[in-house]
């Protein structure tokens, strides 16, 4: 009888160890992370994403012509206000939705500049979605390399949030402001 209750035991705490583990985002030796790419500023600098290990940071697809576009004075007051407790925020310039960002990396460096001062740092356009997917993107949108989800950027203005370590840990909706409170509490924490 010993035996008996002393295997089905281990059988329960078997079963309820592999319930916890599937549940939980993969984190196993191939999956990917932040640290990899190296992507290009606007003013056509590398910009090398290994250079922020240790940080939190947020990704955010942009554009000059939205309806959103007013969120750059949020990001800008964001980053401000966290950057010397580790947060970066990096903005990819995207033309994706409504053709609603067609201007050059330059224009864009100076529409940055001139509506929102804008000092966090800024990457050159790139394509968010579709087949010409910038690889970053590619990293985001799917779990196979995230190892946390697959999502779409369903417009201007998702936000990607990676953690210290350079995982994927929310994706947070276009509507949803850099202030609110999700989001200051991920920072906080």
């Amino acid at each position: 009888m010993k035996t008996a209750f002393t295997l089905l035991f281990c059988l329960i705490i078997t079963n309820s160890f592999w319930a916890q583990k599937k549940n939980q985002p993969s984190k196993n030796n191939s999956m990917q992370t932040i640290y990899q790419f190296k992507v290009t500023d606007l003013s056509g600098k590398t910009f090398d994403f290994s250079d922020l290990k240790g940080k939190k940071i947020m990704i955010v697809n942009t554009a000059s012509k939205c309806g959103l576009t007013p969120q750059y004075k949020d990001l800008e007051a964001l980053y401000k206000k966290y950057k010397s407790q580790g947060l970066v925020i990096v903005g990819f310039p995207a033309n994706n939705f409504g053709a609603q960002e067609p201007g050059t990396n330059a224009e864009i460096s100076q529409f940055c500049a001139l509506n929102y001062g804008v000092s966090f740092p800024m990457m050159a356009k790139i394509s968010v979605k579709g087949k010409d997917m910038h690889p970053i993107y590619q990293f985001l949108t799917q779990k196979e390399k995230n190892g946390y989800k697959d999502s779409e950027v369903e417009w201007n203005f998702q936000k990607y949030l990676i953690d210290e370590k350079g995982h994927l840990v929310q994706v947070v909706s276009p509507q949803t402001l850099p202030t609110d409170a999700e989001i200051l509490h991920w920072i906080q924490s």
